[in-house]
Order: structure tokens, then C-alpha cells, then sequence
């Protein structure tokens, strides 16, 4: 997927079978995934990724048989009801199963957490899975469906790796094969601190993704760094990722990145 400015919608699935806060069927998730994704393609969005977000507390680095086989149900039917590519992300870390998901369901990327150096996450220590996860692509045969990785992750510490900077992590990552390196702020819809993300210049040549806190309000200001951008809490009713899409805030943004397209 060729990444220009791209404007890539969240779809945070809701709690599925089996997690602590599910409540609804599998065909109800489904739908109500399905309904999102349409609001997203028809307000122009150029992609879409999919999230168990609503999954807490989050497993680590793996996750249960039932959730693997309940996202592939879930993005399988957002694939055959819009033409968008599709990403997937599944928490907390579990890589593999995102990635073979992807493969079944015809998406064109994942989103990895913890691709390369340790970090102590909410749910513990994560260690590094650049080489494991890039082996598990080729044995699949899934060297199409691009792999962006978080650097620096949101709800995280990284005190262990305080002497590498961002731009040393972006280098490693570039190194080990990512396709593209996905910068976040503290914590979900907090902005990316914009000297990092200027750090990031020159130093890599793979895209660079901004992946929380982007409002119609801030965009401008991260438009010329960043090669494309997720948005998840912005586009949900006031601002809180756990809300309905609002098709005021949808409009309003879209109507700024026609804006700044035109410049």
C-alpha cells in the first residue's frame, strides 16, 4: 500500500467472545464493525484498520484461538463490504495472529507492536519479535501484506532503552525490515511530540506514520512529517475512542485534509 498523505480510519472492534466485557454476538460485532468501515470509505478515507481495542485487560504477546478466529471473522466481513486496503492490529502484541489473519482475510498490512528493542508495557515486559515475526511472512507467503511498526510505543516505559533514541529505534526497525514506522504520543489520543517526529528526517527511508492524537485542529501542524496518519479517538463522539463515529467530526476532518491537499 502506497502511503501519500494517506488517512487511515480505526475501527475498534467491539469486545469479542470470551473477553471480560463482551456482550454481543459475533454476527452483532460484525455488523456494527461493518457499518463503521462504510462511514469511513464513504467520508474518503484512503484505509482502514481494525482493532480488538475493547478486548481489556489485553493478553500479551499472544492471544487465545477464539480471538484469532474471531478477528478473521471480523475483517473478513469488512473486506467484502468495502474496497479500502485493510490493516489489523491485535492486542496486545499478538503479531503472528494479526499477521495470519491478514494472509486469510485479504488485508493489505498489520499493525506490530514491539518489533525491535524491549520495552515494559501495560501488560508486562515485551520483548523484540522483528525476527520471528519477518520469517513467520516468508513461511506464510504473506511478503505482500506490509508490516508498520510502532516505535517508542504509547503505554509503555522505556527506561531500559533510554540511551536509544527515536531515531536510533526508527534505524533498527528500517534494518530489520519494516515497512514503515508508526510514532504515537504517551497514551491514546495524546499528540506525537513534534521534535521527535522531526528527528525522524534524514534518518530513515521507509514512511513514517503517526499513530494517535491527530485532530482536524493539529493536523496542519504534523501535515509535511509524517507520510500518513491513523486516526482513531478524533473521529469517535467527543473525541473518546470508545464512542460512535461522529459523521460532524468525519466531515470536518476530511473537509481540512481536502484543505491542505490543495496547497
Amino acid at each position: 500500500m502506497y502511503l501519500n498523505k494517506s488517512i487511515i480510519g480505526m475501527v475498534h472492534v467491539q469486545a469479542l467472545p470470551g473477553t471480560p466485557q463482551s456482550k454481543y454476538s459475533l454476527a452483532e460485532i460484525c455488523k456494527i464493525a461493518v457499518r463503521e468501515a462504510k462511514q469511513y470509505e464513504k467520508a474518503g478515507l484512503d484505509a482502514i484498520i481494525i482493532e480488538n481495542m475493547h478486548d481489556v485487560p489485553y493478553l500479551k504477546a499472544s492471544v487465545g484461538p477464539e480471538i484469532t478466529a474471531a478477528m478473521a471473522v471480523v475483517v473478513r466481513a469488512i473486506r467484502d463490504a468495502v474496497a479500502l486496503p485493510l490493516g489489523i492490529q491485535i492486542l496486545a502484541g499478538a503479531n503472528k495472529e494479526a499477521l495470519a489473519v491478514a494472509k486469510a482475510a485479504d488485508l493489505q498490512f498489520i499493525r506490530a507492536e514491539g518489533f525491535v528493542f524491549g520495552h515494559v508495557a501495560d501488560e508486562g515486559y515485551m520483548d523484540s519479535c522483528a525476527s520471528e515475526l519477518m520469517r513467520y511472512r516468508k513461511a506464510i507467503g504473506a511478503e505482500k501484506i506490509q508490516v508498520f511498526t510502532d516505535i517508542k510505543k504509547k503505554h509503555s516505559s522505556h527506561a531500559i532503552t533510554s540511551d536509544v533514541d527515536i531515531a536510533e529505534t526508527a534505524s533498527a526497525a528500517e534494518f530489520f525490515l519494516s515497512d514503515g514506522v508508526i510514532v504515537t504520543g504517551s497514551s491514546t489520543g495524546k499528540a506525537v511530540y513534534l521534535h521527535e517526529l522531526k528527528s525522524l528526517k534524514d534518518k530513515i527511508q521507509i514512511p513514517v506514520l503517526i499513530g494517535s492524537g491527530i485532530t482536524a485542529d493539529n493536523l496542519a501542524e504534523y501535515w509535511d512529517h509524517a507520510n500518513a496518519f491513523i486516526i482513531g479517538s478524533h473521529f469517535k463522539e467527543k473525541g473518546f475512542w470508545k464512542n460512535p463515529i461522529s459523521a460532524d467530526r468525519l466531515r470536518i476532518f476530511m473537509e481540512k485534509v481536502a484543505s491542505l491537499k490543495e496547497i
